[in-house]
């Protein structure tokens, strides 16, 4: 069992170390990009217009350099096939306002295309990461409460935050920049070609070197992206652990500590950034060189055959216009690669950033429904545990061969030390954890067999740690059953007593509550997670008490809304009060994984063992304890809680 989640674990450790195969990165994209491939599509036809708009520039001044400034016989006009170097002034002037005319009319249709390309690209791209993220969340969901336990928060947030944000870039800029700037350097390449194979290969002789510079400073700073993908996580986890756990952190005066620990964590995070930075920034000066030397070949290479009117490498002696054409698609060559190598680390990020969240989910959920589980019919509340054994680490088991059985309608109240293993116990129930050995049987059905919808829709948890949604008190208590009325969820409330102080609050059931209802009392919050169970009114009940912290009069209210709860369901409570105890139809004494110890109340003080000791020890002052009076001047102890 423990296996997946050990991995889901891992998956953190060996981001950087790990190979990485961008193809089925890239794969996995295309997944969710196929789904608008009508966009693609005509992202494609765009880019193939306004790339061989790019190139027909270049050409077109060509043309007006050689037919109509500088004529010469020779010159090959396609533009203007009548056009001799003869011809008049005014059929020249002509020709010229006439080209010039067509590269206004064709870099303006361009611009508009290539806006329109990019609103699609955009389009296409922000749809395919909805998706992506809706995917993500939806699997977070079906993963284990193990995962959790083993993975922090903010790491996991940042997946949604950081990596989904450098995506959400590339996907609406940089992969269109770098697909056409790509097509971009191939067509030009092709027609420098075709117009002289020579000159072109002079021309593109810098080519390689920029290959080379390009591949070296972009792999490097792959690896410190994916890094500072990484430290950006760890920077995210460590701020919400510290804003979550702020009033520990104040009590315990602990602020500058906290304070150097995400300094130290922080820093990491700014120096793998610096890293990435140092080679992008190092890649465009080496780029823009590279650049000017193709320039300066171009001109030297082209310029002395114009000025000798000498043939170059035996081809036809070069004109003025190609010279002018191939300084224009160098510059066009060249920006397009400084383009790539830029915004390549960025895509470079994009896909650490897509490993990053396709590894999140390729975490398998350990637990899951069997092909063929069933519908869980509805509970009459038989419950069995045979031989069970479970660990959450291999090798160390948390249960150890525990066997018991709840006819419908009891009450089983466990006790027992912090680490005994109840509220292991309770969470195999409802299937947070699957057991290593034995079996979970609820009216003779394994809980394994069933559909997990069905069973935990008849099973109400309350625990210890109450959470409550940043939304109205209403919807916090219909939270148990979504479609419940207004009434129902209101006569819930006054089920548990909880529609006394509910009505006191400013807006009454439609007050907002703040994060994890704060501004709400412990007591008040417990009261509002009975009601949303008791709106549920499921089969069976799993209670873990908590009213060591609350004030006598709503530990009374909560105690009689436990009691309501309970009548004729069957329930495990991890008990914290003798009043629990004593009214339980079974009592389990639970140590070191095992029930050491079963039966009643009265039976199990009657034998002297481990249960008298701890009533001794921790119980039996509260029985001494005189019953609070109305002014909540005393208060019963608890037993320690924990697991």
């Amino acid at each position: 069992m423990m296996g997946g989640l050990d991995g889901g674990r891992r998956i953190f450790e060996r981001e950087i170390s790990k190979p990485k195969n961008v193809g089925a990165t890239l794969g996995r994209f295309w997944r969710y990009f196929r789904q608008r491939w009508y966009a693609l599509a005509l992202v494609l036809v765009l880019m193939i217009v306004t790339t061989w708009i790019q190139v027909l520039g270049p050409r077109l001044i060509g043309q007006a350099v050689d037919c109509y400034l500088f004529a010469r016989p020779g010159s090959l006009c396609w533009y203007d096939p009548a056009i001799t170097p003869d011809a008049d002034t005014a059929a020249k002037t002509a020709g010229l306002l006439n080209i010039v005319g067509t590269l206004a009319v064709v870099f303006v249709i361009g611009s508009v295309l290539s806006g329109l390309m990019f609103f699609l690209m955009t389009w296409a791209g922000q749809g395919a990461l909805r998706q992506i993220r809706k995917d993500v969340f939806r699997h977070l969901n079906r993963l284990p409460l193990g995962f959790y336990a083993e993975n922090e928060a903010g790491n996991i947030m940042s997946r949604f935050t950081s990596d989904s944000e450098t995506i959400q870039q590339v996907l609406s800029f940089a992969l269109v920049q770098v697909l056409s700037g790509a097509l971009l350097i191939v067509w030009i390449m092709v027609e420098m070609l075709q117009t002289n194979v020579p000159y072109a290969l002079i021309s593109l002789s810098v080519v390689p070197f920029m290959a080379l510079a390009t591949f070296y400073f972009s792999a490097q700073a792959r690896k410190a992206f994916r890094l500072s993908r990484r430290e950006m996580g760890s920077v995210n986890a460590d701020l919400q652990e510290s804003i979550a756990g702020v009033r520990e952190v104040q009590a315990f005066n602990r602020e500058d500590e906290n304070i150097e620990q995400f300094r130290r964590v922080n820093a990491a995070n700014r120096d793998a950034n610096i890293r990435a930075a140092s080679f992008t920034s190092a890649l465009n000066p080496v780029l823009e060189a590279l650049g000017y030397v193709a320039l300066a070949v171009v001109v030297v290479a082209g310029g002395l055959s114009v000025l000798r009117n000498e043939p170059l490498l035996g081809t036809a002696v070069i004109s003025l216009g190609t010279v002018i054409a191939f300084l224009q698609y160098v510059q066009r060559f060249s920006q397009p690669i400084q383009q790539i190598a830029v915004l390549w680390t960025n895509i470079q990020s994009a896909i650490a950033g897509g490993e990053r969240i396709f590894g999140l989910m390729d975490v398998e959920p350990t637990i899951v429904d069997k092909p063929d589980a069933v519908e869980m019919p509805l509970i009459q509340g038989l419950i069995e545990f045979e031989e069970v054994w479970t660990s959450y680490k291999p090798d160390e088991p948390v249960l150890c061969g525990v066997t018991l059985r709840a006819e419908p309608g009891q009450t089983v109240a466990i006790v027992g030390p912090t680490g005994a293993g109840k509220t292991t116990i309770i969470n195999l129930l409802p299937r947070f954890y699957d057991v290593t050995d034995g079996a979970v049987r609820i009216d003779g059905l394994d809980v394994r067999d069933v559909r997990l919808d069905s069973l935990r829709s008849q099973i109400g948890i309350v625990l210890q740690d109450t959470f409550l949604f940043s939304d109205t008190v209403m919807n916090n208590i219909r939270y148990g059953r979504l479609d419940a009325t207004d009434e129902e969820v209101i006569e819930a409330a006054r089920l548990v007593s909880a529609d006394t102080f509910i009505e006191r609050l400013p807006q009454g059931y439609q007050t907002v509550l703040g994060e994890r209802g704060s501004g709400l009392s412990q007591g008040q919050r417990q009261l509002i997670a009975i009601a949303r169970v008791a709106l549920m009114n499921p089969r069976v009940l799993i209670l873990d008490e908590a009213t060591s912290s609350v004030d006598t009069r709503t530990e009374r209210l909560i105690q009689k809304a436990f009691e309501k709860l309970l009548e004729g369901r069957t329930s495990f409570v991890i008990a914290h009060r003798l009043s629990t105890i004593r009214s339980a139809d079974q009592v389990l004494v639970l140590k070191d994984g095992l029930i050491v110890e079963r039966g009643t109340h009265t039976e199990l003080l009657a034998q002297r063992g481990a249960y008298y000791d701890l009533y001794m020890s921790q119980f039996r002052r509260e029985e001494e304890t005189p019953p609070p009076s109305t002014n909540g001047s005393r208060e019963p102890l608890p037993l320690p809680t924990g697991d």
